[in-house]
């Protein structure tokens, strides 16, 4: 078998028992990178020779008897939003191509101190602001599984390479499903940590704005749910650069889970309600009550995530879309425009004040069911850069996207779990559960996610 094609999992598991090199896993993943990147486009900065010998030197670690790390030898990819040493955090923006960074992120620093081995970086939309891939400085990634689909975004390249065996773990960032929805569209399983669980800071930025702060997280995107844990357990080491994270430690819970078919009325294709209930099955199937309580508001929180998330751009992000002149990102820029307005000091505050008491009600509601299962999106995969081709549309995507912009507002985690697919879609849930508690959701992962195969487009 391609060693390129196995997961993280059994990987290191060779690696380790010196059945196979850390060396081999690498130049098997630069291979497939070879033949099939070209078509997907998923990975649009490479380091071959540094991925290489750092592969050798995690070789001679295991010879000396030394351990490297819990993800020894496996190679994995970063998005290109976050600062690596030596290369440009470009995040899709021809202004940012000379914008070196000097140092490495925490999630990128979490990875090499666990012996992962970094061998690309992936792209993601201008400004990483759609749930489409496509930038006018690294082009449109494309979805391995079902060409004519996003293969989403912001993490569409993280997503696509997952799929595609391009390394079995990717890293992607989360601020409005951006982790959730490629997993998705892709038909993989991701996993948006909670606000403090995983380190983040971009030196090449400074610190981020209230909002950003508050909602945008780093997290895992895999073929199974055993990856998806071990690559939460290298991202969400200590790094003392993050003012926000928190130290978590698993807690018994409840096996009880609430299931949302159409959360605040949200108009969800049938297809995805059979889903949703397979899984509310299984789940019941092994011993967990399932139940239809009322739900703290879902729209409430996506109107006021979309206030804080734009907030930011009326900072100098205005500017810079106007300088970039992406079509895309102008497109979406000004359709966002209209859902959210120029916030007053006083709306912003008040924006702030509601988090409060929303994050109070959902807090209250995962004490009495820990998980919640609703859909990822209420409808099935986007054609491909569907989002741009009119104001209807895009206003068509943002509301099916309500399950995936509100929950962030409250720092909450979330899991995309890919349970089937039809011949033309994806088909898979979406759970989320309180701060502190991605445990749980990746015990559901252990009963619902099945391990998908690397698929070669």
């Amino acid at each position: 078998m391609d060693p390129a094609t196995l997961s993280a999992s059994a990987l290191t598991a060779l690696i380790r028992s010196r059945a196979l090199s850390a060396e081999e896993a690498v130049k098997a993943t630069l291979a497939r990178i070879d033949r099939l990147n070209p078509v997907l486009n998923a990975i649009v900065q490479r380091r071959d020779d540094e991925a290489l010998a750092e592969a050798r030197a995690i070789d001679a670690r295991l010879a000396r008897g030394e351990d490297p790390g819990p993800l020894a030898g496996v190679p994995v990819t970063v998005k290109v939003n976050i600062d690596q040493a030596g290369f440009a955090t470009t995040n899709g923006l021809r202004i940012q191509q000379d914008l070196i960074a000097r140092e490495d992120s925490p999630p990128v620093a979490n990875l090499r101190r666990a012996g992962a081995i970094i061998v690309g970086r992936t792209n993601t939309p201008a400004f990483s602001l759609r749930w489409f891939t496509r930038n006018s400085l690294h082009g449109a990634t494309r979805n391995p599984v079902f060409p004519a689909l996003t293969p989403g975004g912001s993490s569409g390249g993280a997503a696509s390479a997952a799929a595609a065996g391009l390394g079995p773990i990717a890293h992607g960032t989360d601020i409005a499903g951006s982790i959730r929805y490629p997993a998705h569209a892709c038909g993989i399983h991701g996993l948006r940590p909670g606000l403090g669980r995983v380190p983040a800071f971009n030196a090449t930025a400074g610190d981020r704005l209230i909002g950003g702060q508050l909602m945008a997280v780093s997290g895992p995107l895999a073929r199974s749910a055993a990856d998806l844990r071990l690559g939460l357990a290298a991202l969400s080491q200590p790094d003392p650069r993050d003012p926000w994270q928190t130290a978590y430690a698993p807690t018994p819970y409840r096996k009880r889970a609430a299931i949302a078919l159409t959360p605040d009325d949200l108009q969800t294709d049938g297809q995805i309600q059979s889903a949703l209930t397979a899984a509310a099955g299984i789940l019941q199937d092994n011993g967990w009550e399932i139940g239809t309580p009322t739900l703290p508001p879902f729209r409430e929180a996506m109107e006021l995530q979309l206030t804080l998330w734009l907030s930011e751009f009326g900072l100098g992000g205005a500017e810079a879309v106007a300088r970039e002149a992406d079509p895309d990102a102008s497109f979406v820029h000004a359709e966002l425009g209209k859902l959210a307005p120029p916030p007053t000091l006083e709306t912003f505050m008040r924006a702030l004040q509601s988090r409060a008491r929303l994050a109070r009600l959902w807090r209250g509601f995962f004490a009495d069911w820990p998980v919640l299962l609703t859909p990822v999106s209420g409808q099935l995969p986007f054609p491909d850069h569907y989002d741009t081709t009119s104001p209807a549309a895009f206003a068509e995507v943002i509301e099916a996207q309500m399950p995936q912009i509100a929950p962030p507002f409250m720092g909450l985690p979330g899991l995309t779990v890919t349970t089937g697919r039809t011949a033309t879609h994806p088909l898979g849930i979406q759970a989320l559960a309180d701060r502190g508690n991605e445990h749980i959701l990746l015990d559901l992962a252990d009963l619902l996610a099945p391990e998908i195969p690397a698929v070669t487009p």
